[in-house]
């Protein structure tokens, strides 16, 4: 419930937050204890606090994106670094620039996703992406091409970062804690796409794929963009041959190239709905 729509006897948070500003200054009113315990940047960082920043962190995309009225997203994960194919004879390596084809796959399977959203008035299947660069950048703009809107869930990072100019403005979050940022890629997720990355893209896919095998999750449909990248670095035929995953952990995603095959693997994915261990129909 926003404020312009609530409703209530007591006086408003605002209101006093505006008042405590114009009180007399004297030692008493320029103590930080004497700040409002809501609006005191100080008292809300410390250590103790840490509980209260993690809820609220967790409170407020979730009530931004109810608001929005945003049921369901289809989740894009992809590396930074994956350069726009207008761009990719400044990237840095010739396997960067080669992967940038993947950068327009995920732009044309975001616009294809997102005339669909479209359809139903931007509630269901809505793009997720980090908000970033890259892959993440493609699929926002993805969402554009096809007049919709997307998500963008950012995070603090020590070098300079800003979120990519096709993140929705009113659905783009920044995050302090990775953990809270994995949860909402995850709470509407209806379809989890990987495309090639580093480290915060095998961090994500993995976290994923543990909560789906272990029945945290219900099964979605969890496509990895570039099976010969996948491949290349990381067995996992070997996983499976050493016993330290199921062959049946092997059925918990599946390989597509194109934005095409992705749809149409979201469209038939056999077990969607259903927690690991489930028995169908109970």
């Amino acid at each position: 419930m926003t404020d312009d729509t609530r409703h209530s006897a007591f006086r408003d948070a605002h209101t006093d937050i505006s008042t405590a500003r114009e009180v007399p200054d004297t030692p008493q009113t320029r103590a930080p204890s004497y700040r409002l315990a809501f609006a005191d940047d100080d008292f809300l960082c410390r250590d103790e606090l840490r509980p209260v920043r993690l809820q609220l962190e967790l409170l407020k995309p979730q009530l931004a994106l109810d608001e929005a009225e945003i049921d369901s997203t289809i989740v894009l994960f992809g590396g930074a670094r994956i350069p726009a194919p207008e761009n990719k004879g400044a990237a840095k390596t010739e396997t960067l620039g080669k992967l940038s084809a993947f950068y327009t796959e995920a732009r044309r399977f975001a616009q294809m996703m997102t005339e669909r959203s479209n359809a139903t008035g931007g509630r269901e299947h809505v793009i997720a992406t980090g908000g970033g660069p890259g892959v993440m950048e493609a699929g926002n703009r993805g969402a554009i091409d096809a007049g919709g809107h997307s998500i963008g869930l950012n995070i603090v990072l020590p070098h300079e970062q800003a979120p990519n100019e096709y993140v929705t403005p009113g659905l783009c979050f920044n995050f302090h804690y990775f953990a809270i940022r994995k949860m909402h890629f995850l709470m509407r997720a209806e379809a989890v796409c990987v495309f090639p990355g580093g480290f915060g893209t095998l961090d994500e896919m993995f976290e994923a794929l543990t909560l789906i095998q272990t029945g945290r999750m219900k099964r979605v449909p969890f496509l990895l963009f570039g099976r010969s990248f996948w491949e290349g670095i990381i067995n996992w035929e070997a996983l499976a041959e050493a016993g330290t995953i199921a062959r049946d952990d092997l059925a918990l995603f599946r390989f597509v190239e194109t934005a095409e095959e992705a749809m149409d693997a979201i469209d038939n994915w056999e077990g969607k709905g259903e927690k690991r261990g489930e028995i169908p129909g109970r």
